[in-house]
């Protein structure tokens, strides 16, 4: 019997990986609507027309809270990578190689984790110390939600990436169908008035307006159950591709 030299993981175990890889962005979807919504008592956000009054109340009554949904994000988040990188490796499926729209989409994919972390820690700092001067506690609030909120056009990106790959197919079989690239590039318009926040104190484009948060916050599971959806599709096509070339080979 000739013996096995080929390099790699076993077929099994990688698919599985992959298919742990798509399933954690149902972990991090899970997450941050636990984080944000329940846990924490972010969402709704304080209005931007806060004062030292209103935002110290919010910290106080809710740092335990705040807290715990810092530490819930801290260690869920990093799953996304796994969920970024499977992303990533299905676009490289379109490209032949890992190209210009399967990198656009890594480096942006990895700014997620910190996007939701970096805010988060922030929050954590102005709760650390109860006794915190409340013009510091104001100013850690607007730095939180102004980042939070703000970084969204990255995200955009991510998303435009993703959509112009998977029209741009043109294996006889797509990696994604058509309607899938529509769709990303859609959302990535939805996301993109979150770059407005920094400039808006009240009304749609404020942090907790229509445009800047509430549509893209309705948006993210959507298009997290679609991505979710298309990925697990695109590995059980990956995966029977792999297993014909390899009988073809034998």
């Amino acid at each position: 019997m000739a013996k096995n030299t080929h390099a790699g993981l076993d077929p099994a175990l990688k698919y599985r990986l992959y298919r742990f890889s798509v399933w954690c962005g149902v972990i991090v979807l899970i997450a941050s609507t636990v984080a944000f919504f329940f846990l924490g008592k972010l969402f709704p956000p304080p209005d931007p027309s806060w004062g030292t009054t209103e935002i110290t109340a919010f910290f106080t009554e809710n740092r335990t809270r705040i807290i715990w949904s810092v530490i819930m994000m801290a260690f869920f988040a990093p799953f996304f990578y796994f969920f970024a990188v499977i992303t990533t490796l299905q676009i490289k499926r379109i490209e032949g190689e890992l190209g210009l729209l399967s990198l656009v989409q890594l480096t942006t994919g990895v700014i997620a984790p910190t996007g939701w972390v970096y805010p988060m820690s922030a929050l954590a700092t102005g709760t650390f110390r109860p006794e915190r001067n409340p013009e510091l506690l104001l100013l850690i609030s607007d730095q939180f939600f102004l980042t939070l909120v703000g970084v969204a056009f990255i995200f955009s990106l991510n998303l435009v990436s993703i959509g112009i790959a998977a029209l741009a197919d043109r294996r006889e079989k797509p990696v994604f169908p058509r309607w899938f690239g529509y769709a990303n590039l859609f959302m990535a318009l939805l996301f993109a008035p979150g770059i407005f926040v920094y400039a808006f104190h009240d009304g749609p484009l404020a942090w907790n307006g229509l445009f800047a948060l509430w549509i893209p916050a309705c948006t993210f599971p959507v298009w997290k159950i679609m991505m979710i959806v298309g990925l697990l599709r695109a590995v059980k096509s990956e995966e029977a591709e792999e297993a014909a070339a390899l009988q073809a080979a034998a």
